[in-house]
This record gives C-alpha cells, sequence and structure tokens, in this order.
C-alpha cells in the first residue's frame, strides 16, 4: 500500500457523464489523491475494474485492490446527492460487498467541486444557490469574481457584492444586481436610522423678540426644534456668533431668520442671507418675500457677468439682501455701500473646504468683518452647515459658537445597483413610478429628485421618464424653474432630474433622491456633497422614511483625468467619514484673495489675510502681485482693478489679455475660459 493514502479521513466519490466515477482522498482538509474509478459488474456485484490517478496533466493506472484498501483505511465514505441513484446503489452494493456499509453515506456537495474531483459538503449555512442547485462559496466567490472581471469591478464593489452573497446565499441574485436589479432585499446597502437627540424645547412664546417677528413664530409654533432650541439657549437670540452643524431638515434656516429679523425690526441693521448658488439665491429671495415682505423689505444680490454687472433688483438699502457670496463680495471689490449690517447667515458654510471655490467664502467673510468692524457695526455672525468633519476646529477659525444637532428626523434607506449609462434611464423609470405610485401615512405621494452630471443629460433622462417629470438646472430661465418649484410642490411632477451643482441646496421636498452619477461635472462628488445631496431623501412633515438609490456604473467614468471608477467612488461615498472643512490655498487663489484683500482694505489687506481660515503666505502673493504688474507698491494697477472686479485667476486674466491683444472677438475670449475651467 502506498504511503501516500495511510490514515485516511474521506474517501469521497462522485458520477460523472460517462457513467465512471470521480474519486477523492482527503486527509487533515488536504486532497491526498484524485482519481477515477470504473466499476465493473461480477457475479458477487459491482467491483472496482481500473482506477487512474491523476499525476498533472496524465493519469497513472492503479491496481483495483488499491482502491478497495484505501475505503478500508477511510474513517467516512462520501457520495455526493448529485450521483444518480442508480449510480449510488451501484457504489453502496460495491462497498457492502467488503462490509463498509457502515461508513458509507450520501451528502449534499457543490458540484464543482465535485467535478473537480474535491469533497465540499454543503451545510445550511455555506450553500449557495446557483440556478436550481446549491454550489459552495468558493466556488460562487470564483464565479462571482469571474462575473466582475467581466464588468470591470473595482475593490469596494466587489467587496460589497461577496457580503451581499454571504447575506442572500444566491448567485443569480447578486449576478442580477450587476444588471439593474431592483430587489430591496438586494440592493439595500444599509438603513441610516433616525435618531433624535433629548433636547428641551424652547416654547415660542417665550422669546422675547420683537413683536413682528415673535407674532409669526407664536402663530405658526408652540415650540421650536431642538436644534433651534439648542441655538437659543447658546445666544442666537443675544446676539451671539454661532456655527449651527445639523442634518439636512432639522430646521437650521430659521435660526438665522429669527436672529436677523428681531435685529432688523428693532433697527440694529440688514440681514444678509448668504448662499453658493444663484439658484438658492432666487428660491431664498422668494420664500423671503412671501414670509416676511409685510414687516420687511427684501431684496436680491447675485453673482455678476465677467463682462458687465448692472445690479439689477438690488436695493442696498432692503431690510433683508438675499445673495450669493459671489455677488455680495462683488458689492465689495466695487466699493458699493452695503449700509448697516446687523446679521450676515453664512449658509453652506462647507463650501470653506471645496476646492476652487473655498478660498473665496473665506476672502469674502474676511472682507464682510472688515466692512462691519470698520463701521463698528456689532454685526452678528450665524454659520449653517449639514455636513462638517471637523466642527470644533472651525467653529474656533469662524470665532463663533458650537451649536451641532445629530439629528435624522426620519429614516434614510440607502441602495446600490449596477447599470451602464444606457440601462440607467430604464431603472429611473421603474424607481420614479413605485415611488408616485405610494402614498405616505400623511397622504403625500413619493416624488423623487434624480441628481445627475451634465444639463443634456437632465433633459435626456426626464423625456424618458413615463411619469410627468421636469429637467431642472442653471441653463434654465427663472421663470421656467420656479414652475418647475411650484409643480413639484403642488405634487404635479413625479420626479425634477438635476445637476448636482445646483439642487444639493434646493429645497425639493421629496421622498427618494436617485445618483444617475456620481460625479459634478468631471469631478466626483465630496462626502460633504453626497450627504447633502441624499439628505434631500425624505422629509418629517411628509414621509415615513426616505430612499436614496445609487445607480452605479461599473467601471466607469466621466473624463479621463478621473482615476478611480464609478464603482469605487459609490462604496468611498456610502462608507466615507465626514471630511475635515478646511481652505487650501495654492499661488493662484493666494494671489487672488490678496488681491481683493488690498481693493478692499488697502494697507490693512495683512490683517484680513491673517484673519482667514486658510493659510495665505502673503509676502509670496504680493511678490508675484507686483510681479504680474496687479499692484503698484500696496496700490492695486488698473489691470489689477479689472482682474479683481471680475474675479479673475492670474491664469485666466493672462488669458484674457492674450486674447485681447490678438483681436479676439469678447465672446471667444469668455468661451475659451469656459472651457478651460471645465478642463
Amino acid at each position: 500500500m502506498s504511503q501516500q493514502v495511510a490514515g485516511v479521513d474521506t474517501l469521497f466519490c462522485h458520477e460523472r457523464r460517462d457513467g465512471d466515477f470521480t474519486v477523492a482522498v482527503e486527509r487533515d482538509g488536504e486532497r491526498m489523491l484524485h482519481g477515477r474509478l470504473e466499476l465493473k459488474e461480477t457475479s458477487a456485484g459491482p467491483r472496482p475494474a481500473r482506477l487512474r490517478v491523476k499525476a498533472g496533466s496524465d493519469e497513472e493506472p492503479r491496481p483495483p485492490d488499491q482502491f478497495v484498501e484505501i475505503a478500508r483505511r477511510a474513517k467516512r465514505i462520501r457520495i455526493s446527492q448529485q450521483t444518480t441513484r442508480e449510480g449510488r446503489d451501484r457504489l453502496r452494493e460495491m462497498f457492502g460487498g467488503y462490509q463498509l456499509d457502515e461508513k458509507v453515506k450520501a451528502v449534499r456537495t457543490c458540484r464543482y467541486c465535485a467535478n473537480d474531483g474535491r469533497y465540499s459538503p454543503l451545510t445550511e449555512d455555506s450553500a449557495i444557490r446557483a440556478d436550481d442547485e446549491h454550489i459552495c462559496l468558493d466556488c460562487a466567490m470564483r464565479e462571482l469574481d469571474r462575473e466582475a472581471n467581466f464588468r470591470g469591478l473595482r475593490s469596494g464593489a466587489r467587496d460589497r457584492l461577496e457580503a451581499l452573497l454571504l447575506d442572500v446565499q444566491d448567485l443569480e441574485q447578486i449576478t442580477d444586481l450587476l444588471s439593474g436589479t431592483l430587489d430591496p432585499d438586494v440592493t439595500r446597502f444599509d438603513t441610516v436610522s433616525a435618531t433624535t437627540d433629548e433636547v428641551e424645547l424652547v416654547s415660542t412664546d417665550s422669546l422675547s423678540l420683537h413683536p413682528g417677528i415673535q407674532s409669526k413664530l407664536e402663530s405658526r409654533f408652540d415650540t421650536l426644534l431642538p436644534v433651534q432650541s439648542l441655538a437659543v439657549d447658546h445666544g442666537a437670540t443675544d446676539g451671539q456668533d454661532q456655527l449651527i452643524v445639523s442634518a439636512t431638515a432639522t430646521g437650521k434656516t430659521l435660526i438665522g431668520e429669527m436672529a436677523g429679523l428681531d435685529r432688523v425690526l428693532n433697527g440694529q441693521g440688514k440681514m444678509l442671507f448668504l448662499v453658493p448658488l444663484v439658484a438658492l439665491a432666487n428660491q431664498k429671495h422668494e420664500d423671503f418675500k412671501d414670509e416676511y415682505g409685510d414687516i420687511a423689505n427684501v431684496s436680491i444680490r447675485v453673482g455678476s457677468s465677467r463682462i458687465a454687472d448692472d445690479g439689477n433688483q438690488f436695493d442696498p438699502n432692503a431690510d433683508i439682501i438675499v445673495g450669493t457670496y459671489e455677488g455680495i463680495d462683488h458689492a465689495l471689490r466695487t466699493g458699493k455701500d452695503l449700509g448697516d449690517i446687523g446679521t450676515v447667515v453664512i449658509d453652506e458654510v462647507h463650501t470653506l473646504g471645496e476646492e476652487g471655490r473655498g478660498h473665496r467664502l473665506d476672502g469674502l467673510i474676511s472682507r464682510l468683518k472688515h466692512y462691519t468692524e470698520s463701521r463698528n457695526q456689532g454685526t452678528q455672525w450665524v454659520y449653517l452647515s449639514a455636513t462638517v468633519g471637523n466642527p470644533e476646529e472651525l467653529a474656533g477659525q469662524l470665532e463663533a459658537n458650537l451649536v451641532e444637532f445629530e439629528e435624522r428626523p426620519i429614516p434614510i434607506e440607502r441602495h446600490v445597483t449596477f447599470a451602464d449609462g444606457q440601462e440607467k434611464p430604464r431603472i429611473e423609470n421603474k424607481l420614479v413610478r413605485r415611488a408616485f405610485d405610494q402614498k405616505s401615512s400623511k397622504g403625500y405621494r413619493g416624488q423623487t429628485i434624480i441628481f445627475t452630471n451634465s444639463r443634456r443629460r437632465c433633459h435626456e433622462i426626464a423625456r424618458k421618464l413615463e411619469y410627468d417629470a421636469a429637467p431642472y438646472h442653471a441653463g434654465l430661465d427663472y421663470g421656467r424653474r420656479k414652475t418647475v418649484e411650484r409643480k413639484f410642490g403642488d405634487q404635479d411632477l413625479a420626479a425634477v432630474v438635476t445637476t448636482a451643482a445646483l439642487a444639493a441646496g434646493v429645497d425639493f421636498p421629496a421622498s427618494q433622491v436617485i445618483f444617475d452619477s456620481l460625479a459634478m461635472g468631471i469631478e466626483w462628488l465630496s462626502v460633504q456633497e453626497f450627504e447633502q445631496m441624499l439628505g434631500r431623501a425624505g422629509r418629517p412633515d411628509y414621509h415615513d422614511e426616505g430612499t436614496v438609490y445609487l445607480l452605479v456604473e461599473p467601471d466607469g467614468s466621466y473624463h479621463g483625468s478621473q482615476e478611480m471608477t464609478e464603482d469605487e467612488v459609490a462604496f468611498k461615498l456610502l462608507k466615507g467619514e465626514m471630511e475635515s472643512v478646511r481652505t487650501t490655498y495654492d499661488e493662484s487663489s493666494a494671489v487672488e484673495e490678496t488681491l481683493a484683500n488690498l481693493v478692499v482694505a488697502g494697507t490693512e489687506a495683512k490683517r484680513l489675510n491673517d484673519r482667514m481660515v486658510g493659510e495665505i503666505p502673503t509676502k509670496h502673493a504680493l511678490g508675484k502681485l507686483l510681479e504680474f504688474g496687479f499692484i503698484e507698491g500696496l496700490e492695486p494697477s488698473r489691470l489689477g482693478y479689472a482682474v479683481c472686479r471680475h474675479f479673475l485667476a492670474p491664469g485666466e486674466a493672462f488669458a484674457m489679455l492674450d486674447g485681447i491683444r490678438k483681436g479676439s472677438h469678447p465672446y471667444d475670449i469668455v468661451a475659451d475660459l469656459e472651457l478651460d475651467d471645465e478642463e
């Protein structure tokens, strides 16, 4: 007897298609022998006729008696249940002829393993359904890996699919996920639970505000919401500067309104309410006119054109000025008198951490503080955000009291499925229909916001949806956007399809958010942006829960510069921790903000630089301003004033000068600048 088969744990037999049997011998979990057994019929019953043992790609013949000796030495003999009943009966009869009946048992095994000569018994916990049979986890993982390779899936998506496979134990369900299945038991990534912190609520009749705003609050609410109550406890209505960090739909905006309107009506200066986007400013302007137009004058100041700014609709003497960051900054850069400012509310203050945009908000805050302090206005500052990873640090930099509230009013289910760009509208159509056909316990239909990465894609998706839907982006005129907002609010639209850049902060009362793309233009979303957008799903006054779907294109990207693919980004965002809000400066942004500070504050520009959230290398920036001809001494040159007025980075300024020298049409110059921005 060969030493190779001494001390056998398991002898495993599995019927082949040609009627012979694959046999495997295991010891301590390792396969010691893999061969092929042929039986013959004798007067005593079935007996071994030939045994051929695999040796690499060859088969070596062994004496049939060796198989009998292996069987006698084995602690157990197992026959696969996939072996036909006739085949099992022949094997049992053969083993019975050698008085080995008690060792023999038919077991459920993995067919893939059995065909390959591996013994892989299946239990209820380890069996994975594959078509009409069950296979082992290892083989299921290999099949899944093969499909993942075909689809180009990266590590994050693979990890998710493997975890799902263990959970649902059905290979077909998981591979269907790669084709856009909408089975919620498979697509569900997690549920973000509703949470409520214990906060003693402040009654509105105890606020002691100016009667004009006090009466409005008392007519609408008996008590303030938790985050509003915390803000009042921290001095919101006593003129204290505050950084309010709380989830979407928890009532942050009203804190700024209470503080600002009280100061307006008590003659302590106007309120500036500043937002990053024109669409948000337009919406807030309309909201404030509707809500407070009877007690205060409301005006709007949005971004300026690079060619001209006519300041339409802007009344610097209004009680409430709703503006974009750029709109108010432009007023400062061009020396406009904004009057007495009692309150400044900065919404979406986490914009400070955005690459390419953060430095402009940082500069605006510093310049606006210089404006109010140089006039001894005693202005109160209220900063609002749903997404700050370093709230204590940021509150310290902004010199504000921190009010942090981690309540989520209703739960949000987060789902992931996979589809390419052509398949996504079909899936979106199903999801929109499914949501709109259902009503919440509060009587509202489910409505959907679909986020995508381009205006063209907005129109493409909206056209393909069966239920009433509309595109919504900055390329639409104000009237059309207001019509969409009104129809959505009246539940006349099942969905809006919008660009991520525009609607992250727009107040659509949707129950469902669908990510058609995880990019904003050609840049992947940050965790902050993603959290802001998914936070739009579900409102406590309308819905029982929110639903979020990520439609992920395996191995997909939107620009050659994107190193990660959409499937990698999806799970990074879902598992990601909130990033810290920090403003960073490169040479271009340092030069741009230092120039603006010189234009606004003259010789005090260094003090403005020093108080900003980000660190600016002031000496280096001044050297570059001299080199570029933007300043003469510490005075801005005519070129410097023009560059500052139009928010130009140095590279943009020189590109424009080059175009002018070449005699290019102004529209061509601006078009080239926009193309450079996109690249």
